[in-house]
């Protein structure tokens, strides 16, 4: 196999064929941007790779003054002086590669570094929207996987084309300038290199896909019956022998495969072999016969570095070949990337954004309508006011827009009609930075980042006291937990906190709002999901936070509604009904009948959440 020869398949899947990008100017002017700002180091790599290709070549030349000069003439000062100049080549051409190796390493780390800053900074800027929308895995390939590849890209693509090219030229020059009867025959058979490595390139792809579709299939069966609760099913139901029979197949089958693959890699190499030494036979025989019929000046060392140039222009060759898959799988990840790039920041700072002294968190809706698509409107004509100091409880079934509604105020979504007011400003027209530094919220779904207690509670507050640390835990009634462990607040708590229990994990999260002391506190959901020791826990921290703060609650216990100065009744995304618990159960309306529903059989002294289900919608 000639040097620089590819084994792999050089084919593109249907789905690289179809969605294959379209090189445009701008493309390409986008793309070389990201170089510009190191077009120094670049023209050091260009003149590095010029220099290396003509100096790999000059040893090849040198060969045949070695033979005609030193062997044939039996000049043996003239055999040294050849010798050690191809020697002081070879070296020099190899330290030129090291240097070029580096500083193209060295620019494609920096291009991907500038690109992964530019991709975080953009994506954090995104709303709610897109992350709920779009496939985690995707965002995270994009973010990872894909400008990974721009160092691919640029250290191997980019460089390879120009390596090749220069080096394709500069050998075509000094065969032709040796003996141009010779190069032509050398270069005749150059053409033949596009068959095995096309044919070979469609077997190998062929077989490639086959080997993924059953490492798809042995990784599925792996994921199935090698987790806990699948090896569980697998024992309970005696299934150990199906199941084996199974993975046996899909091995032997994948087995199969790798043999078929590597004897396709071995065929080409036997029609490359054999084309590479083609060539040099042709140059001898034609060179033998010009130098023993016709051309007498003719020497064996021109023969021999015509055949050694030709050598070196087989790789080339053959990656040039090949290069087209790179280049357009190349301009399809940049193409990924700018995707990204090009989505608009639907949430950001006005030009005129106000961040004002102090925050008293009164929020008002006027007349709001929202919805994540125009053909599904998921709040109708919202209105309220909250005062500083206040309550409000809003209950209402799920999916009625209870969480879209809270998520409105601290605008991880802006509303499609009406106002969203925080201390009488539209949250539009308020500094993002402040806004959401005065608003706490504690949602059903607590996260908490792998790392120890103290780290997720210093999130909220970095510069945090160890008596603040302390005080926020009393406060969130988690302080006698954490007393508990060995290590107190330096406990880890796993990834995501799996490591401790769901009422506990909500605990630390309250405390965590309550060291962000934010002028505006919001519990989505804060005790549903929880046992009921768990949730009296909560509910003892959070009912004397919604005595003293103004506070937001989408609750389903009833001890949590009464303490509300007001309680919000959402339906199909509208408020229809609203009021105190008395005024509702007066007005003999919904919350009249949930109320009678949920507790008109309830035992003396018994407290019940307050749960309504109507369907599947649950209150």
């Amino acid at each position: 196999m000639p040097p620089g020869g590819r084994l792999g398949p050089g084919y593109l899947t249907d789905e690289e064929k179809k969605n294959r990008p379209k090189v445009t100017k701008e493309l390409l002017l986008r793309i070389f941007s990201y170089m510009k700002p190191y077009w120094k180091q670049f023209l050091l790599v260009l003149t590095a790779i010029l220099f290396s290709a003509i100096m790999t070549l000059l040893p090849s030349v040198l060969t045949g003054k070695i033979i005609d000069e030193g062997l044939i003439a039996r000049s043996m000062n003239a055999l040294i002086k050849y010798i050690l100049l191809s020697f002081g080549v070879t070296l020099a051409a190899n330290l030129i590669g090291i240097l070029e190796s580096y500083m193209n390493t060295w620019i494609a780390q920096h291009i991907t570094y500038d690109m992964r800053n530019t991709m975080y900074r953009h994506l954090q800027k995104m709303s709610q929207r897109f992350f709920t929308t779009n496939n985690q895995g995707d965002i995270i390939t994009r973010m990872t996987s894909d400008i990974s590849g721009v160092q691919q890209i640029i250290t191997n693509t980019l460089t390879s084309i120009i390596s090749n090219a220069i080096t394709l030229i500069v050998a075509l020059v000094v065969m032709f300038r040796e003996n141009w009867i010779l190069a032509l025959i050398g270069v005749v058979i150059v053409p033949l290199f596009a068959i095995p490595t096309r044919t070979a390139g469609k077997t190998r792809w062929s077989i490639t896909k086959e080997s993924q579709a059953c490492s798809d299939e042995i990784n599925g069966i792996l994921n199935e019956t090698m987790s806990v609760s699948g090896q569980l099913l697998v024992k309970l139901f005696g299934m150990e022998e199906k199941e084996f029979s199974r993975y046996q197949a899909v091995n032997k089958k994948m087995i199969d495969l790798n043999i078929r693959e590597s004897m396709a890699g071995r065929w080409f190499r036997m029609a490359l072999n054999t084309f590479t030494n083609i060539g040099p036979m042709l140059i001898y025989l034609v060179g033998g016969l010009l130098m023993m019929k016709f051309d007498h000046s003719i020497t064996v060392g021109q023969i021999t570095v015509l055949v050694a140039l030709l050598g070196k222009m087989y790789g080339p060759v053959n990656q040039l070949l090949n290069i087209q898959v790179d280049w357009i799988r190349s301009m399809a990840m940049f193409t990924r990337i700018f995707e990204y790039y090009d989505m608009p920041v639907e949430i950001e700072n006005a030009p005129d954004a106000v961040a004002p002294d102090h925050a008293d968190g009164e929020v008002e809706f006027r007349n709001v309508d929202f919805s994540y698509d125009p053909e599904r409107k998921i709040l109708k004509n919202i209105s309220f006011r909250l005062d500083k100091g206040k309550c409000i409880a809003i209950v209402g079934p799920s999916g009625s827009g209870k969480s879209t509604l809270i998520n409105l105020i601290p605008r991880m979504y802006d509303v499609i009609n009406g106002t969203v007011l925080f201390d009488g400003v539209d949250v539009r027209k308020l500094d993002l930075s402040f806004l959401r530094e005065n608003i706490g919220i504690v949602s059903q779904e607590t996260y908490l980042f792998n790392g120890t207690i103290r780290d997720n509670l210093l999130y909220a507050k970095p510069e945090a006291t160890e008596e603040e640390l302390i005080n926020a835990c009393k406060q969130a009634n988690i302080y006698e937990f954490i007393e508990k462990q060995e290590t107190g607040l330096d406990t880890l708590v796993g990834n995501r906190g799996l490591k401790l229990s769901g009422g506990e994990k909500q605990r630390i999260s309250i405390a965590r709002i309550l060291l962000k002391d934010p002028a505006l506190m919001i519990f989505d959901e804060a005790t549903s999901a929880l046992d009921s020791i768990s949730e009296q826990k909560i509910q003892d921290a959070i009912e004397p936070l919604i005595q003293s703060r103004t506070s937001i609650l989408i609750a389903h216990r009833l001890s949590t509604i009464l303490a509300a100065d007001e309680i919000l009744v959402i339906k199909d995304g509208e408020i229809v009904e609203k009021g105190t618990h008395s005024s509702l159960i007066d007005l003999g309306g919904v919350y009249t009948q949930l109320y009678e529903t949920q507790f008109s059989k309830a035992a003396p002294g018994r407290e019940e959440k307050f749960d309504y289900t109507e369907g599947e919608d649950t209150i």
